[in-house]
């Protein structure tokens, strides 16, 4: 059975691949890059989580693409309605029931698609990580169109 990783890289190939194919390029000097103090992506990441913290549910679903995949506990849910169906309940209450926050993002030459990667917090302690892939859609928003985490190791236990 596939581990989260190897499902990771392969929807990142799958999705790099297709999307590149029919891309319009962007012009060099306006790649965003990484390091860039102005990272759309970045942005675009940084404002989706703060949607969770204000507990802004319909701000929250202006970030998620129409065929978004996010995958949660290991088990897909495909389709905007899906992803929304499932994060509702953590909107639910007066507090946020976790936050994360990007701490690489990239983003293609080609400005259309990007990947964010950061750690996931549940009351100050870091629990997971999160990717997620980002697509700029017709509108020129950015949304998510790939989500998933991964637990991260509490190491000094297996010593």
């Amino acid at each position: 059975m596939p581990n989260r990783r190897t499902i990771l890289r392969s929807t990142l190939a799958l999705s790099s691949g297709a999307l590149t194919g029919s891309a319009i390029a962007a012009p060099a000097d306006e790649t965003p890059h990484a390091a860039d103090a102005s990272n759309p992506v970045r942005d675009a990441e940084i404002a989706f989580a703060a949607t969770l913290a204000r507990r802004d549910f319909k701000a929250f679903a202006e970030f998620v693409a129409e065929d978004a995949v996010f995958i949660g506990g290991g088990k897909p849910q495909r389709g905007r309605a899906a992803v929304l169906a499932s994060w509702k309940r953590f909107f639910d209450g007066p507090e946020a029931p976790f936050s994360w926050a990007p701490d690489l993002v990239e983003v293609l030459p080609n400005g259309q698609l990007g990947y964010s990667t950061g750690p996931v917090h549940v009351k100050g302690k870091l629990v997971a990580r999160f990717a997620s892939t980002w697509r700029r859609d017709p509108d020129g928003r950015w949304r998510v169109v790939f989500d998933n985490g991964s637990d991260v190791c509490d190491c000094k236990d297996l010593a």
